[in-house]
């Protein structure tokens, strides 16, 4: 691999530069949180994607795991993380890498918002969040709480998408 050379630039492909406080970027109400999607697959050749994450108190995606790498930055805040069975706290400025198909959930038990970056390694994941989300109008707006039976209709589409974007829920 050492030895072979490095492809021609991709004249195809444009700099891409993002803000997350951008109203025009894809603002995401997933499970109570808020995902803005800075770069998609499409903007990385498939390679990754970079999704920043309001998460309120109380906030957090329930036990899952999935087949592709994942890393969070801590930017603001504290989450409580979960994985392979054991509980630990992560603060600003932290990072933490979830290798692919390990159990892993992440809560903030905080009072404070938390904010994190969040890379998924092929990219997917900010489609699958683009499939269950409420848009919301920015980058720390939370969706509405929903009512139980919206809650219910949420959880349904969760599992039932859950497979195509490589995803187990526990």
């Amino acid at each position: 691999m050492a030895d072979a050379p490095i492809p021609a630039d991709d004249l195809r492909r444009p700099l891409n530069i993002a803000n997350a406080d951008d109203p025009d970027r894809p603002h995401l109400g997933v499970a109570g949180d808020t995902y803005t999607v800075l770069l998609s697959g499409k903007d990385t050749a498939g390679r990754y994607c970079l999704i920043d994450m309001y998460v309120p108190p109380g906030g957090g995606p329930p036990p899952h795991r999935h087949d592709f790498e994942e890393s969070f930055t801590i930017l603001s805040g504290a989450v409580e993380l979960y994985f392979r069975g054991q509980t630990m706290t992560l603060h600003a400025p932290g990072t933490v890498h979830i290798p692919a198909n390990a159990p892993h959930s992440f809560k903030n038990t905080g009072i404070e918002a938390a904010r994190l970056l969040c890379i998924a390694s092929p990219a997917g994941l900010e489609e699958f969040f683009a499939a269950l989300a409420i848009p919301v109008p920015t980058r720390t707006t939370p969706p509405p709480p929903p009512d139980p039976t919206a809650l219910a209709e949420a959880l349904a589409k969760l599992a039932q998408l859950a497979p195509a974007y490589r995803t187990e829920l526990l």
